[in-house]
């Protein structure tokens, strides 16, 4: 009886250990609560289905912008402080003024080369579109310093709407540990992964300790913002 009740324990516990998935509505709690923090237009999400983790604003203007989260991230992510700090990162780009008028973003946080950095399977079909991709990244990604700047801005929002800070750096985390990783290539935007998750877990660290306040765009990303919209 002992060794039944052993052996159930153990499939309980390999079971939770394995889990990794958030649902809907975990999705549309954190949208809600992360846009109003941040004062920003909360627009419906748009599930798609597709396996490859990976979120994104489709971008016009601030007024004209639609929000996109794949079904393969919501399969690798364990929390909704996860999910928020996704999205906060989202919020970030456009907060930052990052998008020029009238650029939408094909790719999103996830980014391609997350996928050229897959460890297993993919490879030899991934490899062959590396021109396409490459072109892609050229009109449509962000650079890695506007990157950095949309995690500390997350980061920072994730706090104000009353998440753990270090819910991003835990979704960036699941990233890594599910083998979707940046590797430094030339096309590339996003900074390498593990350069990114030691940023991520000091600047937590550094949000944490300080009181709450809203997020700010540097002086730069506001002179870009108002030179994009003119």
């Amino acid at each position: 009886m002992r060794r039944i009740l052993g052996a159930m324990m153990m499939l309980l516990m390999s079971c939770a250990c394995a889990w990794g998935e958030i649902s809907k509505d975990v999705v549309e709690s954190a949208w809600k609560r992360i846009a109003k923090a941040d004062g920003f237009k909360e627009v419906p999400i748009n599930y798609e289905h597709q396996d490859a983790p990976n979120a994104w604003v489709k971008f016009q203007n601030k007024d004209n912008f639609s929000v996109h989260v794949t079904e393969g991230l919501m399969k690798i992510l364990n929390t909704e402080d996860e999910i928020a700090g996704v999205l906060g990162h989202e919020i970030g780009h456009v907060r930052l003024g990052h998008y020029g008028q009238g650029v939408g973003r094909a790719v999103g946080w996830a980014i391609v080369g997350h996928l050229l950095g897959r460890i297993g399977g993919w490879g030899g079909t991934i490899a062959q579109g590396a021109g396409q991709i490459g072109a892609n990244l050229a009109e449509s990604g962000f650079s890695r310093g506007q990157e950095v700047e949309a995690d500390d801005y997350g980061t920072e929002l994730l706090k104000k709407a009353g998440y753990d800070p270090y819910g991003l750096y835990n979704a960036m985390k699941a990233f890594a540990d599910n083998k979707y990783v940046t590797q430094p290539n030339g096309f590339n935007s996003h900074p390498p992964t593990e350069r990114r998750l030691q940023h991520l877990q000091e600047k937590a660290g550094e949000v944490k300790s300080s009181p709450v306040s809203k997020p700010k765009p540097s002086r730069a990303a506001t002179k870009n913002d108002s030179e994009g919209n003119r």
